[in-house]
């Protein structure tokens, strides 16, 4: 599973890395949380942050989605 933030480090970035590594913790799987930063790399996924992305795709962009809305995100590739 490959999962990242995408955000320039502002508040809401942090808090959506913050719940998405609560989330992989409440889940037991330990997976590395990439944080992309470098502008021309965000906007091929998206043109507002912050972002999830899982697996390639995104699942949210421009909020910070709850741990347990993460969860249910990831859960969808655990299966």
């Amino acid at each position: 599973m490959n999962i990242k933030i995408l955000g320039m480090g502002c508040a809401k970035c942090k808090a959506l890395e913050e719940n998405t590594k609560a989330a992989l913790q409440e889940l037991g799987i330990e997976v590395e949380v990439e944080k992309v930063q470098d502008l021309n790399k965000i906007i091929e996924y998206v043109m507002i942050t912050p972002a999830l992305v899982i697996n390639e795709e995104v699942k949210v962009a421009g909020r910070v989605a709850t741990k347990d809305e993460i969860k249910k995100y990831i859960e969808e590739y655990t299966k």
